[in-house]
């Protein structure tokens, strides 16, 4: 009573007790990453030029720098779940695995590479 049907109780199908987890983590990425942008876009807008030594030496005060990688974290995150959701979704057979292996790859690299290159230009000395 209350287990779904007998087929499905035979082939462990069902609910696996995690979608409400998944759901909150997609929206509180998803208000971290308004937050995040917002706080970029208006960062943008308050610097005198776009020069390589402006951006350079803006980039380089923790208080951007910190909230970049923070960005950097949140959008990807946001992007594992739902890509995440998209695959699951749609992909029927093994190669379901394959492709959430390949985003989880993916979205580290990405993720690894802007976390670099913001540590880079933070750390660098600005020469000129």
């Amino acid at each position: 009573m209350g287990d779904g049907t007998e087929l499905g109780r035979v082939r462990g199908l069902g609910s696996a007790h995690e979608g409400a987890h998944h759901w909150w983590r997609q929206r509180l990425t998803a208000g971290s990453n308004l937050f995040f942008l917002a706080w970029f876009m208006i960062s943008l807008t308050r610097l005198n030029g776009f020069d390589y030594l402006s951006i350079h030496s803006w980039i380089g005060s923790a208080w951007v720098a910190v909230p970049m990688i923070l960005l950097v974290i949140s959008t990807c995150w946001h992007a594992r779940l739902g890509l995440q959701v998209l695959i699951e979704d749609y992909q029927e057979d093994e190669s379901r695995v394959v492709g959430i292996v390949l985003l989880e790859y993916f979205l580290a690299v990405i993720a690894v590479t802007a976390i670099f290159a913001i540590l880079k230009a933070a750390l660098t000395p600005v020469a000129g």
